[in-house]
């Protein structure tokens, strides 16, 4: 067994750091730059090399993470020129005439929310489906708060959490496990269903009860106008066709030609690129050299954004692998034969106070769940993925599976199904307070934690 070194317990405490300060809900970047700022310390023995591993571990972590954040800028920066010409709203608006029950309501917009965020993330499309479904989903029975648990259950919850196509979380949570993309993907998609189609069915039954005691009363449709809606451009039918045909064959090359992991993803913003460019040339023709650049612009903004408070987070539990480490402090930091710090300290577990595999799925589940207490899912799911890596030595089983469970902990909490803070969207286009969506969701998830968590102990 290697020897625990100053490096090993600085991080350990460090994480039990950022762990209790998650659980009151504050932003945990001040602890994770003081963790590497500390192990830089001990490393260097200088504040200069201790504030120089500051900076370093930033660029380590951004390298890692630039791909998902160009694709996502990407998408986002595509999917603002189709809100602005009006094509969102064409794109979906063909399914409104399979709407007719509030049961048919429920599950139409629901699916419809999955496929649409796996391709343009839950964020723009709980806009795009929210804002042409509602109306229709509230003329057959179905109550807003249905209407906002449909789309927030499956975008920012089973959506975000397979994140098939973008692949997102499973970038960040694979890096930090030190293992594939697509093991993650491949590995954890039966915790994914399982938990996603355990949730789900449960707060459809626990809404469908509530609707025939009465207890939850349709609300007025005249609250529901559509006149805020973009004025829909002439060129607005033929871009959401691009659009659709683009992404389909997107679909289709994956398959035919096994593209996957960083391929796939680059497949997809290279697409998205494409498509803006030819939408902005045919919807703003002389003037699509400058608005071409307002769109880009906008979403490098939202992927900043979204990633900027992750980066440093991310940095953090990075330095537990044995490659981002070495970037930032050099060779020669960890003893000889040291496989990095998680490794290292899922050894020295394993010898001293042996886990079995409940407990090691059990502690994944509750500490990636934990993570997401602070409304971001994504910056929990470094931690997620490095304590599988932990807990997968020390009891000998499978990394990438213990990576989803912990993905699943993080993103169905942090992505924004329980938590208030973190489903302000899904709520404000329903017109529906979001902690009495939390309210909603909140016993359906704990029961897809556990059934899932149950699962994972017999797969692991």
């Amino acid at each position: 067994m290697i020897e625990l070194t100053l490096i090993h317990w600085i991080y350990v405490v460090m994480v039990l750091v950022v762990l209790g300060i998650m659980l009151m809900r504050k932003d945990t970047i001040i602890p994770c730059v003081l963790g590497i700022f500390f192990i830089g310390f001990a490393a260097k023995k200088t504040v200069l090399g201790a504030t120089k591993a500051i900076f370093d571990s930033f660029i380590v972590a951004g390298i890692e993470l630039l791909g998902i954040i160009l694709v996502i800028s990407c998408i986002v920066a595509m999917s603002k020129v189709l809100e602005e010409i009006g094509a969102n709203q064409l794109m979906v608006k063909p399914f409104t005439k399979f709407i007719k029950t509030p049961d048919i309501a429920f599950w139409f917009i629901g699916i419809t929310m999955l496929l649409i965020s796996w391709f343009f993330w839950p964020s723009p499309a709980t806009a795009l489906v929210g804002a042409v479904m509602l109306p229709v989903a509230l003329k057959v029975g179905l109550p807003a708060i249905g209407v906002a648990m449909a789309i927030n259950l499956f975008g920012h919850g089973l959506s975000l959490s397979t994140d098939y196509v973008i692949q997102g979380a499973p970038t960040i949570t694979a890096t930090a496990a030190g293992v594939p993309v697509e093991s993650v993907i491949t590995e954890g998609t039966p915790l994914f269903w399982v938990m996603g189609i355990v949730t789900i069915t449960t707060a459809f039954i626990l809404l469908k009860r509530d609707m025939k005691k009465g207890k939850i009363s349709n609300t007025n449709m005249d609250e529901f106008h559509t006149e805020a809606k973009k004025k829909i451009r002439a060129t607005a039918k033929i871009s959401a066709i691009l659009v659709s045909i683009g992404f389909l064959l997107d679909v289709i090359a994956m398959f035919l030609f096994e593209i996957k992991g960083s391929d796939a993803t680059a497949l997809i913003g290279g697409t998205s690129i494409l498509l803006l460019m030819i939408i902005c040339g045919i919807t703003y023709k002389g003037e699509a050299l400058d608005q071409i650049t307002k769109y880009i612009k906008e979403g490098f903004v939202f992927g900043m954004e979204i990633f900027g408070p992750i980066i440093p987070i991310a940095a953090f539990f990075y330095m537990g692998e044995v490659s981002p480490l070495e970037a930032v402090l050099g060779e020669g930091v960890l003893p000889i034969g040291s496989q990095g710090i998680l490794s290292d300290m899922g050894s020295a577990l394993a010898a001293v106070a042996p886990m079995n595999r409940p407990m090691a799925a059990s502690m994944e589940m509750v500490v990636g769940a934990i993570t997401g207490l602070d409304g971001s899912g994504f910056s929990g799911m470094s931690l997620a993925g490095s304590l599988a890596k932990v807990f997968g030595t020390a009891v000998g089983a499978s990394i990438p599976k213990l990576a989803a469970l912990g993905q699943i902990g993080a993103i169905w909490v942090g992505g924004g199904t329980i938590v208030p803070w973190g489903l302000i969207p899904a709520a404000a286009i329903c017109r529906v307070m979001p902690i009495d969506l939390a309210r909603r969701n909140f016993f359906p998830v704990m029961i897809g934690f556990i059934v899932t968590t149950i699962v994972a102990i017999f797969i692991i």
